[in-house]
């Protein structure tokens, strides 16, 4: 039985947004029934290209309809160009997360809302056929798709991979080939992303190494959802930080500063440090 939140289980038993819109703009189909999952997407514009309703009807498990009724929540409002920017990901966390053998259902939503996407800017409104190089014949996952989500999602097992994309969960004869894209994805990725940390840092250097943090690896994730943080003052191993933007009235942001802010300090910076928020 997997360990699915509460969220899932009410996206799955309550699913939003299910059924198919009538002359829809844009239209994304993906998967098929021979693989156990397909999810087919269509949504209708407003004015600026602003999503005004989405529809999904699916086959596949509760992870998947719950994944496909939280992709619809999260794109409602949002301009094609906002929607763009979703990832699987984000469909995880919204849901509270997901089991990793089933996070290839919160890929398949991103594949769908990206194909919807593709076909309104192509004028077509056909199911987008597969692209790249076919790796898993049982599933037909391409080496595209495969080298996305080891890069998206930090992948560095095959048993990773399956979870994400399904390849190489058929007959196994593919598992050493997606060994090998793992291998030369994470071989071009696998770059120092910083110096390393001094032993021992004056107070100047640690407030220079968490205004960097800050700005790789903190602020782009808080800039997608509209959010932002202001670093104040640092007092000793105190790091004082002001919400900004949507942040400054989230109610999760209690959770942002210690799941991501903090985190990400304690990572770059050092393991000492201690997230508190300041009202502006």
């Amino acid at each position: 039985m997997w360990d699915y939140t509460d969220t899932v289980k009410d996206h799955f038993r309550n699913p939003r947004n299910v059924g198919e819109i009538e002359n829809p703009d844009c239209v994304g189909e993906v998967g098929s029934l021979a693989c156990g999952d397909a999810l087919k997407l269509t949504i209708r514009l407003g004015e600026g290209e602003r999503i005004a309703d989405a529809k999904f009807l699916t086959f596949g498990c509760a992870s998947a309809i719950a994944s496909s009724s939280a992709l619809t929540e999260i794109v409602k409002g949002m301009t094609l160009a906002e929607a763009e920017k979703v990832t699987n990901q984000d469909i995880a966390d919204y849901l509270g997360e997901l089991p990793e053998q089933k996070m290839h259902c919160s890929v398949m939503g991103r594949e769908a809302l990206e194909a919807a996407i593709r076909n309104y800017r192509t004028g077509s409104t056909e199911k987008v056929g597969l692209e790249g190089r076919v790796v898993c014949t049982c599933f037909g996952v391409t080496e595209t798709e495969i080298e996305r989500v080891v890069r998206e999602n930090d992948l560095s097992e095959i048993e990773q991979v399956t979870n994400y994309c399904k390849a190489g969960g058929g007959c196994g004869a593919c598992r050493s080939e997606i060994q090998k894209i793992v291998d030369r994805v994470r071989g071009a990725s696998e770059q120092p992303r910083t110096a390393p940390r001094p032993a021992r840092m004056t107070n100047i250097q640690k407030i220079k190494l968490i205004e960097e943090t800050i700005d790789r690896e903190i602020r782009p994730s808080l800039v997608k959802d509209g959010g932002d943080i202001e670093l104040i003052d640092v007092e000793g191993d105190r790091v004082l930080v002001s919400p900004r933007g949507t942040c400054s009235t989230c109610p999760a942001s209690p959770i942002t500063l210690k799941d991501l802010v903090e985190a990400k300090l304690r990572e770059f910076v050092s393991e000492e440090l201690r997230v508190e928020e300041v009202k502006a």
